[in-house]
């Protein structure tokens, strides 16, 4: 009988898990108007500001319904502006406020936070060879949504 294997599920519930915890360090460290899927979209932005709407899709993993709803909110909160792009009139820019850029610094305090978390008790080889096993799932991963399109 084939050993029944748990990494998706696994994967599954320390995202559910993780999410639930960043959350809670997000509010303790006083970013309170973010959940964790809109602090991936503002890590994306904090990494290269002003990018396509297409492009943060792809950067973030999330759908762009799933993206645009989430836009909608945090620009209406003031974290982010939408602006055209003068290059290309068919494309909108996607772009951090003046007080967003400040509120990088709590935030990377919160991720060094979660990564101590991950990691404890693991040594550099072990977290090596672990994110370079979930690059290769999620190249999987790409590979077959880009294929079954």
């Amino acid at each position: 009988m084939a050993t029944l294997r748990e990494g998706g599920f696994l994967i599954s519930m320390i995202k559910q898990l993780s999410g639930r915890i960043f959350d809670r360090l997000l509010k303790k460290a006083g970013i309170e108007d973010l959940n964790n899927a809109q602090g991936r979209i503002m890590f994306a932005l904090w990494k290269e500001d002003r990018v396509p709407i297409r492009r943060l899709a792809q950067t973030t993993a999330l759908g762009k319904t799933t993206l645009s709803s989430m836009l909608e909110r945090m620009e209406q909160a003031g974290h982010i502006e939408r602006i055209a792009d003068t290059a290309d009139k068919r494309s909108t820019l996607v772009a951090l406020s003046a007080g967003s850029k400040s509120m990088m610094d709590k935030y990377q305090e919160v991720s060094e936070d979660m990564l101590f978390l991950f990691y404890e008790g693991l040594t550099e080889d072990e977290v090596n060879r672990f994110e370079a096993t979930l690059r290769h799932i999620l190249a999987n991963l790409n590979r077959y949504e880009e294929e079954n399109k």
